[in-house]
């Protein structure tokens, strides 16, 4: 699918109103063709969002770190502020993301609005409105589960003033609205197989009940995450036999592939993905990326805490990380890293790898949890044992209830390392005192042996001191200035 984005900027404030069309609002949603552009405008904003995604929800948690940077402090109360749990209202990452969900939402409430007013086939109109109402709910459970309570706006607003009267809704209404948009997303949506080569990518039926089910997962609705879950498995969908094709960007968009982000490098349009440049060790220079004029970030090492999470039978290890690389000189460099999005590509800095949101295989990890939650293991096994399966593992029997709990999720940790799950499992799964345990006990580990030198830089005293209030964001300080209704989240 090649995407028309109609705005990419990120404004100061998801209270600037301006249209994001710049093309007459009023006159111009009336053909299938500009709504199309207009829906396809949404689907690339998404891009932008994904592509710090992983600063909140891996490097909060215990999955990944950093090759610091000890000759430039400058990212230290900014992306390192995530590693370390040092994140303040100031943080410029929650600002852009925060300005960037809520410049994507108007945008979807703006197309949502003038679709009665469309003169285009019902059938193409139910689909786009699935889609609008996917990525809403979408975008509202990544919000939901970062700050908590957020301000949930299913309208466009028609004057800037109303926006200074809005206030945050509380997260079990927002959660509320996340599940009526996917219901109706569900009954609106075709399924994957019904779209065209020219639609490939696009949000289909198995994405809004596999989200659904996640939805429900999240808030401990077992029952009713079940019975959604269910119905994806005959929906088509199935494990690849080869773990490393899930991520190979020639081979897109397959049968276990739920939803995916769509990235296009090889180009000069603008729709290229770059992880691989933001994930390689510094200094590595050509050894992973392939491009010796590469200078690769260091962001998003994975720690020593999950490299030995896998089990060393496991095939996943070796393709979702490396422990190091061989530089230039055919010297051994023992600093691990992402191996997921690596792949040959043709311009440097520009690759073809798309991101995975939602796959069959999570579908299945879900679906066994779901069912031991309320039954016990034994009807669960059979999911969890097919994902274990095609990673060379041995079938698990025999568990207690809490012993598959901890299994589903360690199967979980290892499966979908690096897709951007593992903070909002460790949320979802631990208590708030639980979840504090954790991570300090991971903090006091990489202070006492970092998986990567630190250069001489001593930690400061707040680093990896994880408290109870920080498993949510901070609202941006800016928000808080702008409208006076807004309070902080209680500990910034």
């Amino acid at each position: 699918m090649v995407f028309t984005t109609l705005t990419y900027s990120c404004k100061e404030s998801f209270l600037d109103l301006s249209d994001p069309t710049a093309k007459d609002s009023e006159n111009f949603y009336k053909t299938q063709t500009q709504v199309e552009q207009a829906v396809n405008g949404v689907y690339s904003q998404l891009q932008d969002i994904t592509n710090s995604q992983y600063l909140f929800a891996e490097m909060s948690s215990d999955n990944t770190t950093i090759q610091l940077n000890a000759s430039d402090r400058g990212q230290v109360d900014r992306a390192e502020a995530f590693e370390f749990w040092n994140v303040t209202a100031t943080n410029v990452n929650i600002a852009d993301y925060y300005n960037q969900a809520y410049n994507t939402l108007y945008n979807i409430n703006t197309v949502l609005s003038k679709l009665d007013q469309t003169d285009i086939q019902e059938e193409k109109k139910m689909q786009f409105k699935g889609e609008l109402l996917f990525m809403r709910a979408y975008h509202y459970f990544l919000l939901v589960q970062y700050f908590g309570d957020v301000i949930l706006l299913t309208e466009p607003l028609q004057d800037a003033s109303e926006a200074f009267a809005l206030a945050r809704t509380p997260a079990a209404d927002v959660y509320n609205q996340i599940i009526l948009d996917l219901e109706e997303a569900g009954a609106s949506l075709p399924l994957k197989s019904k779209y065209t080569a020219n639609d490939v990518g696009r949000v289909s039926k198995g994405a809004a009940l596999s989200l659904l089910g996640k939805v429900y997962l999240t808030n401990k609705q077992y029952a009713e995450a079940s019975l959604v879950l269910e119905q994806v498995l005959d929906m088509g969908y199935d494990l690849l036999v080869d773990y490393a094709d899930v991520f190979d960007p020639t081979n897109k968009n397959h049968s276990e592939s739920i939803f995916e982000v769509q990235y296009q490098g090889g180009n000069n349009l603008g729709e290229w993905s770059s992880f691989i440049y933001s994930f390689a060790p510094r200094d590595s220079e050509g050894a992973v990326t392939g491009f010796p004029t590469s200078r690769p970030q260091g962001w998003n090492i994975p720690t020593n805490n999950i490299i030995k999470a896998f089990d060393q039978q496991d095939k996943r290890k070796n393709i979702a990380l490396k422990e190091g690389y061989t530089n230039a000189k055919g010297d051994y460099i023992a600093i691990p890293y992402v191996n997921k999005y690596n792949h040959p590509h043709t311009i440097v800095g520009r690759t073809d790898d798309n991101w995975p949101i939602l796959r069959f295989a999570d579908v299945l990890l879900m679906l066994s949890e779901s069912i031991n939650e309320q039954s016990g293991p034994d009807k669960a096994y059979a999911h969890i044992n097919r994902v274990r399966q095609r990673a060379g593992l041995d079938n698990l029997q025999g568990l207690s209830k809490d012993g598959f709990r901890d299994a589903v999720m360690q199967e979980r940790r290892v499966e979908l390392a690096f897709e951007n799950h593992r903070w909002f499992d460790l949320k979802r799964s631990l208590s708030s005192a639980e979840l504090v345990q954790r991570l300090n006990e991971h903090g006091l580990q990489e202070r006492e042996s970092p998986t990567v030198s630190r250069g001489n830089v001593p930690f400061s005293a707040a680093d990896y001191k994880f408290e109870a209030y920080e498993a949510l964001f901070p609202i941006p300080d800016r928000q808080i200035f702008l409208s006076k209704q807004l309070e902080q989240n209680k500990g910034y």
